[in-house]
């Protein structure tokens, strides 16, 4: 078997930006290969730079995010070069992200429904029912009690683990080519 490099990231330096126009760097110089069909980890203490790094590799800029130098190469495309439209058609369907607080990334305004179903109609184009079928089917192999029943529901219906399996059902929903996970078991229970 051969291996196929999925996610190249070379020299890639990120930070955050100060009042005066700076930047302070929390991540200088990361470079890292993840081949498909393999798992790589990111290890250090809270607050090295993991998340920054993750977010950065993917072209996803949190407010303030900036960054000073590098690549990464999603098959074969440097991420950081493209334009957010194109970006946003990655996210969800080719690269997705499962953030440490699910609490803070499921919208609490959304039914679990319509947030599962949302990546499958816009990057799968499934129907409402389709969409539906499959948002139950990822909710039960993510071991949600009456996956029926949790689609009608809101996230702050559902304890920390729940929602924690709840995103990455969302994540999965696509089947993406990258997963990343940041501290994904955090608030997993047993």
């Amino acid at each position: 078997m051969t291996s196929e490099t999925v996610l190249d990231i070379r020299g890639l330096s990120a930070g955050y930006a100060r009042d005066d126009g700076s930047v302070s760097r929390v991540v200088e110089d990361v470079s890292l290969r993840l081949e498909r069909g393999r798992i790589a980890g990111l290890v250090g203490e809270s607050g090295c730079g993991k998340s920054t790094t993750a977010l950065a590799a993917i072209g996803y800029l949190s407010p303030g995010l900036r960054i000073a130098a590098g690549e990464s190469r999603f098959d074969g495309v440097d991420l950081l070069a493209l334009p957010l439209r194109e970006l946003r058609a990655l996210w969800g369907s080719k690269v997705a992200y499962v953030a440490q607080s699910a609490a803070v990334a499921l919208n609490p305004a959304l039914t679990v429904g319509r947030q599962l179903a949302q990546p499958l109609a816009v990057h799968l184009g499934l129907d409402r029912r389709a969409a539906r079928a499959r948002s139950v089917e990822l909710l039960d192999a993510m071991g949600l009690r009456d996956p029926v029943r949790a689609l009608r529901r809101y996230p702050f219906q559902f304890s920390g683990g729940q929602q924690q399996r709840i995103g990455l059902a969302i994540a999965l929903s696509c089947e993406p080519d990258v997963l990343i996970l940041d501290e994904p078991t955090t608030g997993l229970d047993v």
